[in-house]
């Protein structure tokens, strides 16, 4: 098989003799989606970010020394090999620079970074015509750079889809670049859709996600899926259930060897088909269906830093893209429950990533079981971390990020919820219970319930992208 594994992994492949393994290399950066042919996982052209640097330095200017924007290059050129999905273009220092021909230089870049250097307003009418070309922007302006910094908020109160950073720490360089990758990648993406969409309406319109995102929906048929599976050589479908399922969970409860080979199966079949058709993510309706249930590929994707998305559920495939294009960490969807009790919202369902802080960490400990509605197929049991701050979000209608954050305190294993349970405490529960959905989310099961679930606080950082993309932000609860 040719796939990317990490550098461990393929040691003990080859130690144990678990299979044939290809090591193709490691992704540049944290990033894995696009290309084309048969590379896999597939990644994404460089996003292109136009630098403009703004205010004079030297001499009277002394608040930024000559020598501040070399500081900058050589920051921006690490960060730039970090990420390895961005490419930092331009560097214009206005002045000398004038600023209308700065702004026909745009037309290839995908965002504008901008350095507040210096000055008391004198450069915020050239920063706003830079801003006015209408691409995504970040400002950053250190302290003592002096009191332009004053015009920057009106700009915001406009409706500009610009982002602002008063601040001494460059870190937060990295991260609003980071989020000024997620527009562009969604504009190449590609969704495989098995047996059609569910959610929202806006989001089940392949038309409306297309305008909207860019994001094309490459509907995909259950016979597709069959045939696909029949054409994966059972022995690298064992090759692949021994290396990396068998061989690393902690303990295998009901399914027998044949049925994982068989899950192991569908998911070659599920990654040649999104080779064939150059996809990111797929979605499946079908997946409590034959040929196999998808837990395991959808987990395995997700694992790689692709999205694997259950039941069809659009609204929550977007939510996993935008999260793991912006961050590099996948989601897990939850069917989630109330206990106000415990002041608590309960998150519970049978697919799951073992690598929820990215496709570079260490595997999360997990048990193989049954899929629990059916007592058939195969699922895990993830052992999610006892204190992890999470966030839950849901990106609905195409126009809006619903929004929370809790902690972890409860592992459970209870008969009558999904295989990976896990409580966290929230802000107010109840209240939460009452203002589900934040009285804009409507429709069936699928739009109301799911929600994804991330570890880490991302809330600020969603909110400078609701920005950047110009989606509304809601904080659910």
């Amino acid at each position: 098989m040719s796939e990317l594994i990490n550098r461990r992994e393929f040691i003990q492949a080859s130690a144990t003799g678990a299979g044939a393994v290809l090591l193709v290399g490691h992704l540049a950066g944290r990033s894995a989606m696009a290309g084309g042919g048969a590379e896999w996982p597939p990644r994404m052209p460089a996003v292109k970010i136009y630098k403009v640097y703004v205010g004079r330095t030297g001499g009277i200017y002394l608040s930024r020394p000559t020598e501040e924007i070399n500081k900058f290059e050589k920051y921006l050129a690490n960060l730039e090999q970090k990420l390895g999905d961005v490419k930092f273009i331009g560097g214009d220092v206005v002045p000398p620079a004038k600023v209308n021909e700065v702004a026909a230089k745009l037309t290839d870049a995908d965002g504008i970074l901008m350095f507040h250097l210096s000055g008391h307003g004198g450069g915020a009418p050239a920063m706003g015509k830079l801003i006015d070309v209408g691409l995504p922007t970040a400002v950053f302006t250190q302290p003592f750079s002096g009191h332009g910094w004053m015009y920057f908020p009106q700009w915001q109160k406009a409706g500009k889809k610009v982002v602002l950073l008063p601040s001494s720490d460059w870190g937060e360089l990295d991260r609003v670049v980071s989020l000024m990758r997620v527009a562009p990648h969604l504009r190449r993406t590609r969704i495989l859709v098995v047996r059609g969409p569910r959610g929202t309406a806006a989001a089940c319109s392949a038309e409306q996600v297309k305008e909207k995102l860019g994001v094309e929906m490459i509907p995909i048929t259950v016979d597709e899926t069959l045939e696909a599976h029949k054409a994966v050589d059972i022995k690298d479908a064992e090759a692949e259930a021994e290396r990396y399922w068998i061989s690393k969970a902690k303990k295998i409860v009901e399914p027998p060897r044949e049925e994982i080979i068989n899950s192991a199966r569908f998911y070659l079949a599920m990654k040649n088909l999104m080779v064939k058709n150059r996809a990111q993510a797929v979605t499946s309706s079908n997946c409590m269906g034959a040929p196999a249930k998808g837990c395991l590929t959808f987990s395995k994707l997700n694992d790689l830093g692709l999205v694997g998305a259950c039941e069809g559920d659009m609204d929550s495939t977007l939510t996993m893209l935008i999260f793991q294009y912006a961050f590099g960490i996948p989601g897990f969807i939850s069917d989630p429950v109330f206990d106000t009790a415990s002041n608590a919202l309960i998150h519970f369902h049978c697919t799951s990533a073992t690598k929820m802080t990215g496709m570079d960490s260490k595997r999360l400990p997990f048990t193989i079981r049954t899929q629990s509605d059916s007592e058939r197929g195969v699922s895990l049991d993830v052992e999610m971390p006892i204190g992890q701050v999470v966030t839950c979000a849901k990106f609905i209608n195409l126009d809006t990020m619903l929004i929370s954050t809790g902690k972890i305190f409860k592992v459970t294993h209870d008969e009558l919820g999904c295989r990976t349970q896990f409580w966290t405490k929230v802000a107010d529960a109840r209240k939460m219970f009452l203002n589900w959905g934040a009285g804009i989310l409507q429709g069936g099961t699928m739009a109301l319930l799911h929600r994804d679930i991330f570890f880490g606080d991302h809330l600020r950082n969603i909110k400078n992208l609701g920005i950047l993309m110009g989606f509304n932000v809601v904080e659910e609860g």
